[in-house]
């Protein structure tokens, strides 16, 4: 783009493996460089095809990848990675202060306050933005018409958190969004196509610390499951833990961490609008004996008003839609409900929505 190279996120030679090798290790691995550093003007999509053909088929047949050399400043991720330790060195005494609730669902949480008693972690969320809550029309029962706050809960200590945390998620959503233009190309749609979905976004930061765990065998960091949103950005140490179910066969892989990159994988409302063209993956976390883990995944979510449904340009009569509309809104209402109360009710998923052929 006819700026120099930052050597800060710059991928060494050795972590460019060949693609057979890629595939065979796992989820593929996309370098970024074509839409961040070429020296040509005005980026086209005939000048990336190559690109967006890897984005699509990483999409389609993984649900994951990675990528280098995707321009967020390597000082702006080492500085969060460095308040969420911090963070997480305090007193259980000082990190409750900002603990979450029924009402206000940012904030911390330990893990035996979640649902889930294999869960090994704590964690701590906010928004990116700062929505006011309107909550979507409900035609539920009122005792299960729970109103929620997302109002972003800042710690005192360490004193640099809540900077440290605001100026990455600056840097991570312009790489979701970047992202976007190019699985809407891959899509065969205009690079703006979901442009309009996230002007009052519900995106989010977690920041997970998974502490050592004596009974690995017994425990998971988190257990499977898939994301809700539209794109999880996820950071994580050199510990590793990730793994992915594999769409082929089913097979748990493993995801190598590699160093400066960064994990992708799409999410339910993606897979609703592409009309399952690209799906969204089951993945969880294993827990270590010996060593923390730390991870920050960025989860870019729509504004709570949107309608998810099958995108026009990619239904027709030989494709007819799969679903019908989501209310986003309604639809992780009832996910954070599942939160704080015991239901007997299977929590709302994606394939409820399905339309019977």
């Amino acid at each position: 783009m006819g700026e120099a190279v930052d050597p800060a996120y710059v991928q060494a030679p050795e972590h460019r493996p060949k693609q057979s090798v890629i595939v065979a290790e796992g989820i593929p691995l996309i370098d970024l460089s074509p839409i961040n550093y070429q020296q040509e003007e005005p980026i086209t999509p005939v000048s990336i095809q190559g690109l967006i053909k890897e984005i699509g088929s990483a999409c389609k047949e993984w649900g994951f990848f990675q990528v280098i050399n995707h321009k967020v400043p390597l000082r702006k991720r080492e500085r969060i990675e460095d308040a969420a330790r911090k963070f997480f060195e305090l007193s259980l005494e000082e990190k409750i202060k900002v603990r979450r609730d029924a009402i206000n669902v940012l904030g911390y949480f330990e893990a035996e306050h979640t649902k889930n008693v294999r869960d090994w972690k704590e964690i701590y969320d906010f928004n990116v933005q700062q929505p006011t809550f309107i909550p979507p029309s409900d035609d539920s029962d009122d005792d299960e018409n729970i109103q929620f706050q997302w109002d972003n809960r800042w710690p005192q200590n360490p004193p640099e958190f809540r900077e440290a945390c605001q100026e990455y998620a600056q840097e991570v959503e312009k790489l979701a969004y970047k992202l976007m233009e190019l699985i809407a190309l891959s899509l065969g749609l205009a690079p703006n196509r979901f442009n309009g979905f996230f002007r009052h976004n519900t995106s989010n930061i977690r920041l997970n610390h998974y502490p050592p765990c004596p009974y690995p065998h017994l425990a998971l960091g988190l257990g499977h499951h898939k994301d809700t949103g539209v794109l999880t950005v996820l950071s994580q140490d050199d510990v590793g833990g990730l793994e992915v179910r594999r769409k082929s066969d089913g097979e748990w892989i493993r995801v190598r961490p590699i160093s400066n990159s960064f994990i992708i994988n799409v999410g339910d409302m993606i897979q609703v609008w592409s009309n399952d063209a690209y799906e969204s993956v089951e993945h969880r976390v294993m827990v270590n004996s010996e060593k923390e883990r730390f991870s920050i995944p960025f989860f870019l979510k729509p504004a709570l008003y949107t309608d998810v449904k099958p995108l026009e340009e990619l239904t027709d009569d030989n494709n007819p839609p799969i679903y019908r509309a989501v209310n986003w809104g309604k639809f992780r209402t009832n996910r954070m409900r599942s939160n704080f109360t015991k239901s007997n009710v299977e929590n709302l998923q994606i394939y409820h929505f399905k339309i019977s052929q």
